[in-house]
């Protein structure tokens, strides 16, 4: 059953949502400050953080780099939840690892089915969906885990989708604009270096490989495949 921490110090909204997550079958732990949150993650794991942005003690930004440094929560997907609606903002939180965002005011059940949908995406999937191999990267999409030279290396939910979407692409050129559209879900008219801040840092985990993640200068990126020469 997936477990779900809250983050927020609005005490009546994060009792509501964690009444609505209880009741669609989550277990939940709320939290009301980031230093309660980061030790409520180290004693459980949880499988996803809604995280409020601004919090009484530290923002929701050093939460979101704390939890994504330490190594038993740096693959736990992050939604950030904030009354702030500019792209700016969310920017910011992709940028230091978040996977999604809901802006305040919401529907309480549009976020549970959010929520819930999110997890799905972010969770094993069920079948026999092929690896996807590269020289000596091998990334499992069915249990969700990546391989360096046989070795597992971490990644967040949104690398692994970023890693995903350019080795289904083999060899093609993925503008900035795809990139945010189709990964982010962010506007293409936007411009911002989440792409490169993703980028340079998927390639420092690709260890030997890091030469076959290619940037197209003025253009975007793609993987390139060294047996087509």
């Amino acid at each position: 059953m997936p477990h779900v921490l809250i983050i927020d110090d609005e005490r009546d909204l994060a009792e509501l949502i964690d009444f609505n997550l209880r009741g669609s079958g989550l277990t939940t732990h709320v939290s009301h400050t980031g230093e309660e949150a980061l030790v409520a993650a180290r004693e459980q794991n949880p499988d996803l953080v809604l995280l409020d942005l601004m919090l009484p003690d530290m923002s929701g930004i050093d939460v979101c780099r704390q939890l994504r440094a330490s190594p038993q929560s740096r693959g736990v997907l992050i939604v950030m939840l904030t009354a702030k609606g500019e792209e700016s903002d969310r920017i910011r939180g992709f940028e230091v690892g978040a996977d999604d965002y809901v802006v305040k005011p919401f529907s309480v059940r549009e976020l549970v089915l959010r929520l819930k949908a999110i997890l799905r995406r972010g969770a094993p999937t069920a079948g026999g969906t092929a690896p996807l191999a590269l020289g000596p990267l091998r990334l499992d999409v069915a249990s969700h885990r990546f391989f360096v030279e046989d070795r597992e290396v971490a990644l967040t939910a949104l690398e692994f989708r970023l890693l995903e979407h350019l080795l289904a692409r083999l060899g093609r050129v993925q503008t900035r604009e795809q990139l945010l559209e189709e990964v982010w879900g962010l506007s293409s008219s936007l411009e911002t270096r989440t792409i490169d801040t993703h980028v340079m840092r998927l390639r420092d985990k690709l260890g030997p490989a890091r030469a076959l993640l290619e940037t197209v200068r003025g253009v975007g990126y793609r993987m390139l495949d060294p047996a087509a020469g």
